[in-house]
């Protein structure tokens, strides 16, 4: 009786926090409606501005893999002089306002030894793909690095160490013993960042107000035409967001069950 209690309690206490995350979302779509998220996705500048979201949320997820999942094994297996400070760097993004971040990135960009460094290169940040991505990717990168890091933390050195015995090299023994080990951990990792990064639109909507992302469609929208009209891009970006991440959870769980 008494681990019924406890285990009553806690599904209470647990319900709670489901209805407050559900309720929102399925009284948007309700109030909305599929024929007039139908309609709505099916806007030029609606479906352009969701595919932007997802493609440059794609790159910087992908940037970050090839620079921060490295960096991340160097924080877990070797003691270094400033690994703390790097540590803190990796971690300040997340409690940054986006907006503040916004003017950082602006600032940095925009003007400077480090704005005429790329301008030689002829890239640009304000108001193009490469300021959406640089916002999108500064704010959401640590949830990636944590993730891998956590991975790593997992996967014990004896592993490694056996490898080496075996003839494989360093660079051998993480390509195919470490990335596969903390294959997970790096996935979710990169689900969390590609979650944060199609959400961002305090700091994007400072340094490239164009092209829209979807976040800052649904802001225009509803700044200019009120909740009618913007009501149904948040419910079209939600539904995109959800398909696609229950798709990719699917598809990843069912290769776990087959290993």
């Amino acid at each position: 009786m008494k681990d019924k209690g406890f285990i009553g309690l806690f599904l209470f206490l647990g319900s709670i926090i489901i209805l407050f995350l559900t309720i929102p979302l399925v009284k948007l779509f309700i109030s909305v409606g599929i024929v007039n998220m139908g309609k709505t996705i099916m806007e030029a500048e609606v479906y352009k501005s969701i595919f932007l979201t997802l493609r440059v949320s794609f790159y910087a997820v992908v940037f970050v893999c090839i620079t921060g999942i490295p960096l991340a094994y160097l924080l877990v297996r070797f003691d270094f002089f400033g690994k703390s400070f790097v540590e803190s760097v990796l971690d300040i993004p997340v409690m940054v306002p986006h907006t503040a971040a916004g003017i950082a990135l602006l600032i940095a960009f925009s003007n400077g030894y480090v704005g005429d460094f790329f301008k030689f290169f002829h890239i640009g940040f304000i108001d193009t793909t490469t300021g959406i991505m640089s916002a999108m990717m500064f704010l959401s990168a640590p949830f990636l690095i944590n993730g891998a890091k956590e991975g790593f933390r997992k996967v014990d050195e004896k592993y490694e160490y056996v490898a080496r015995t075996l003839g494989a090299s360093k660079i051998e023994a993480f390509f195919t013993i470490v990335l596969p080990m903390a294959k997970n951990d790096m996935i979710n990792g990169a689900l969390m960042m590609w979650s944060r990064a199609l959400g961002e639109f305090g700091a994007v909507v400072i340094i490239a107000y164009h092209p829209m992302v979807a976040p800052v469609l649904i802001y225009d929208r509803f700044n200019n035409f009120g909740l009618k009209f913007s009501a149904p891009v948040a419910a079209d970006m939600i539904a995109v967001s959800i398909i696609i991440f229950l798709t990719i959870r699917v598809i990843n769980n069912r290769l776990i069950k087959f290993k």
